[in-house]
């Protein structure tokens, strides 16, 4: 489940990322990450055999970026573990891997909290900010000690990198940035401004979706409705077909149902 599309720069492979876990698992909270290639634009799939590194189970939902170290490509990819779920003494902690192929993964940094286990960060979205490879990443977030439980404030909170994703700074919370126990999609246009596109209201509802814009020298926008037709939607999924020009995905109901059917914006929103 929760897979992860990725197209190499002047490649024609597109890989998927996914997560994997036995069938008679209660959820998948508990996965490894699998993985294959198409050679075909999607229309035939290879499964491949990763070489992990980190051994640990894993949740992946953001999307792959890509950095230049040592004149060398190095792709990054956020994950969390939530093994307190099935394990009262298990760890609720958000990451990101590296790898310099796709095949082999190593563990990067762990985001650190000032108080740790406090807030459940998780479901991570990165973006490279500027030339010098500054990372940011903003989070989901809930109570660490109650699962589902919003923040108070409801909050997105959000971590920074400067050497390739080894090391975060504190987590700090984002003031603008709402989030009620839902993923937020995070990025950065090629044109310059960072884009969040998340739910509003309380935890648990996911009906409309919102979305701010900070251009790369201010502050976020005031928040403006993305879809919103009194139906449930969650999980929005963003890709730029063009600079500045953004396509959407996303998961979407009915009045009373979560995840019925799945909706796609294929005009664009310029920003």
């Amino acid at each position: 489940c929760n897979a992860v599309l990725y197209h190499p720069p002047g490649q024609e492979v597109v890989w998927c990322f996914a997560m994997r876990c036995p069938l008679n698992f209660a959820d998948s909270e508990d996965s490894h990450l699998a993985a294959a290639y198409s050679g075909d634009g999607g229309r035939s799939w290879n499964p491949v055999e990763l070489s992990m590194h980190y051994t640990g189970p894993l949740v992946i939902l953001g999307e792959i970026q890509r950095i230049v170290e040592n004149g060398q490509p190095v792709y990054l990819l956020p994950a969390h573990r939530n093994t307190k779920r099935a394990d009262p003494l298990g760890q609720r902690e958000q990451f990101v891997l590296r790898s310099t192929s796709l095949l082999d993964w190593h563990l990067g940094g762990y985001v650190p909290q000032s108080e740790p286990g406090k807030i459940f960060l998780h479901e991570g979205q990165i973006a490279v900010l500027n030339d010098e490879q500054q990372i940011k990443m903003v989070m989901r977030t809930a109570e660490g000690a109650k699962e589902g439980g919003a923040l108070t404030p409801p909050r997105a909170w959000s971590s920074t990198s400067t050497d390739g994703g080894n090391t975060w700074s504190v987590a700090q919370q984002e003031p603008d940035l709402w989030n009620s126990v839902s993923e937020g999609w995070f990025g950065q246009s090629r044109t310059g401004p960072q884009i969040y596109v998340y739910n509003d209201g309380p935890a648990g509802s996911r009906m409309g979706l919102r979305y701010k814009v900070k251009p790369a020298s201010g502050a976020w926008s005031d928040e403006r409705t993305f879809f919103d037709t009194g139906v449930h939607n969650s999980y929005p999924t963003l890709i730029e077909s063009a600079p500045g020009e953004f396509r959407a995905v996303w998961d979407s109901g009915d009045e009373k149902l979560h995840r019925r059917s799945v909706r796609f914006r294929s005009e664009e929103r310029r920003v």
